[in-house]
């Protein structure tokens, strides 16, 4: 049972080796199908060595032979390339046409002697700043078949190899002996371990909208952002959800139902997967209504910003409006007008003009519209 506690730290990457979760690894076995990046046979939990790189065809022969399991990856097979593998394990049509078109939704089903299952996975885009067209997150699919001496892994995107999860699995040769399951169940944590470093980026971004949105600005004010930062990163946000949110059944189900193709030293473990899951979906959520909030205070933000405005310019209408009516007056053409002839009618009008207009300023200014 102590490989069993160590079962995790098995499966999840160390720091140091987390880059290989990023881009996809091109390189691929020569005399195999181009789809076809790794096909290997494992007995006992080793890799059995072979002097050539095996077809998927002689790989199975093999196992049906010796006995172990053979795991296939591939990336992005063609609908031909996929059909010889499809029939030599029995694979239903339906789940090899989801393999093969790929934009599934996570799920998990169940064949006669095989489950099908399928997990987004999630890269954070690095940037400098964020903008009304950044990208956030970029988004791939790993599809797994589930058998009783296979493991199949179809991916789709240009992030997410696996290949560094395979090599510390093949370092745990306990680990390996479970079977495929041992493989699914790795598969998923490794998928889950993305999310919560996303989250913790995506976070970071958050924090510096909303900080944006709330720093003073000019007099003391909430200055705002661009409602666009926002509504991109709502939109990041929301496609993070897509890929949490419909996974969260699947793990709860590997987790409690009991499964002819699952080990049940293996299966307890998807419950921790489906508890870390569980978290990540609260925070996502708990994002998306964050932001909602934000883009709602910034637009009542941009909206007092316009009242202001219209205050300031309705004060100084109502201060031009005095000399405009005192001028007004004295530029019609009346002949016979009492102040017309006064000695000192000038500069008595302009200063009750200048008098009238001070007087309004200040009160304005008093009443905060200045």
């Amino acid at each position: 049972m102590s490989m069993i506690r160590d079962l995790r730290a098995a499966v999840r990457p160390r720091p140091s080796l987390r880059k290989d979760s990023g881009t996809y690894d091109t390189t691929r076995d020569p005399g195999t199908p181009s789809a076809v990046v790794d096909c290997a046979v494992y007995r006992d939990g080793a890799r059995v060595a072979t002097r050539a790189p095996l077809t998927p065809q002689e790989a199975m022969r093999q196992v049906r032979r010796d006995g172990g399991f053979v795991w296939i990856g591939l990336h992005e097979p063609t609908e031909d390339e996929f059909a010889g593998i499809a029939r030599e394990f029995g694979l239903h049509p339906l789940a090899v046409e989801d393999a093969v078109q790929a934009h599934q939704r996570p799920k998990l089903e169940r064949y006669d002697d095989s489950l099908f299952t399928v997990f987004k996975t999630i890269h954070y885009v690095e940037h400098d700043r964020l903008t009304a067209t950044s990208e956030i997150v970029e988004t791939g699919e790993v599809m797994c078949f589930t058998g009783g001496d296979f493991f199949i892994t179809v991916r789709h995107g240009g992030q997410g190899s696996l290949r560094g999860l395979r090599h510390r699995l093949q370092d745990d040769p306990e680990l390996l002996a479970k079977g495929p399951s041992a493989v699914l169940h790795a598969i998923a944590d490794h998928v889950v371990d993305g999310y919560i470093a996303v989250v913790d980026a995506v976070q970071d971004d958050i924090d510096e909208v909303e900080t944006e949105v709330f720093s003073p600005g000019r007099k003391g004010t909430p200055r705002g952002t661009d409602a666009g930062q926002i509504y991109q990163l709502k939109r990041e946000v929301l496609e993070f959800k897509r890929a949490v949110s419909p996974l969260l059944r699947p793990m709860q189900l590997l987790s409690e139902r009991p499964m002819r193709l699952i080990d049940p030293d293996i299966q307890k473990y998807f419950r921790d997967v489906a508890d870390h899951l569980a978290r990540v979906q609260e925070q996502v959520l708990g994002f998306d209504e964050l932001l909602n909030s934000i883009l709602q205070a910034n637009l009542a933000q941009a909206s007092v910003a316009q009242n202001e405005d219209m205050r300031k310019i309705t004060s100084w209408a109502a201060i031009v409006a005095v000399p405009t009516m005192v001028c007004g007056v004295y530029g019609m053409n009346f002949k016979y007008m009492p102040e017309l002839h006064a000695r000192y009618g000038y500069p008595v009008v302009m200063g009750i003009t200048v008098g009238l207009c001070l007087s309004i300023h200040r009160i304005l200014k008093r009443n905060g519209w200045l």
